[in-house]
């Protein structure tokens, strides 16, 4: 009873507790680029806030909650937002549960598609995931192009140290293919050169990383371009993530000196 009383209570007080943060934020300082790394849908689903409690429900209740942020996001004037939806350490999951998983995703993605909304820019190791989830990625980057002035990276298939390799690769290839010696090649490497083969080629780098779940690591999101990024762990789960949360994120980020390496 007194756990009911004191959620209800704090139902009561989170609209004051959102117009107070909304009143200490200045928007022309909002980040520009934010990454989010949706954590936490299985152990939510294990909570007693979720009937069943199955993966496969915790993985629907995380992707219902994705529009709300990306509103959130668009009310606060962020440009670029890079969601991690699957990394490719995810792909290695038992078939029982990634298959599951794999079509929320493509629906979510077709949610998102639906709307018209944003550009959609799907960000992974394409390559490794089903053919008919790679071809509908593929479509919607296609259909949405243009679309908003907003950009919506979806990782799948995402892993922060196959994106580095994919860059050295490709920048190595398109080397040879222009008839460059292993030398010259060598020697004109520099790290703009392998930015421009990210999958994030560009687009700016992120400003602001928040992680859900109360992990606090990076666990290879965007290993390379979050070198001058700032950090926000929050502690709900994806699934519980308010605006209240995201809002004392922004808080956090604006009352930060930002050095950039100096």
């Amino acid at each position: 009873m007194k756990a009911v009383i004191k959620s209800v209570i704090k139902a009561a007080l989170y609209p004051l507790y959102e117009r107070r943060l909304l009143s200490q934020l200045n928007y022309k300082e909002t980040p520009h680029h934010v990454g989010i790394i949706l954590d936490g849908n299985r152990r939510w689903a294990k909570s007693a806030f979720s009937i069943p409690q199955t993966p496969e429900h915790g993985h629907r209740k995380g992707a219902e909650k994705i529009i709300e942020v990306l509103e959130w996001c668009e009310e606060a004037n962020v440009k670029v937002i890079t969601l991690w939806l699957l990394s490719t350490d995810n792909l290695n999951r038992p078939a029982e549960e990634l298959d599951p998983l794999l079509q929320i995703i493509g629906a979510a993605v077709d949610r998102l598609a639906e709307l018209q909304r944003w550009e959609i820019k799907p960000l992974g190791a394409l390559d490794l995931l089903p053919t008919w989830l790679h071809e509908k990625l593929s479509k919607v980057a296609i259909d949405s192009k243009g679309a908003s002035d907003i950009v919506v990276n979806v990782a799948i298939g995402y892993g922060g140290r196959r994106e580095i390799v994919d860059a050295v690769r490709n920048y190595i290839r398109t080397g040879v293919t222009s008839g460059k010696s292993a030398d010259e090649i060598a020697d004109e490497i520099s790290s703009d050169e392998i930015g421009k083969h990210l999958y994030t080629a560009g687009l700016p780098d992120p400003d602001l990383v928040i992680r859900t779940s109360g992990e606090q690591r990076l666990s290879g999101f965007l290993l390379w371009q979050s070198a001058h990024s700032e950090f926000y762990f929050c502690e709900a789960y994806w699934p519980d993530f308010r605006r209240v949360d995201f809002l004392r994120a922004l808080r956090a980020y604006s009352q930060r000196h930002r050095r950039f390496g100096v």
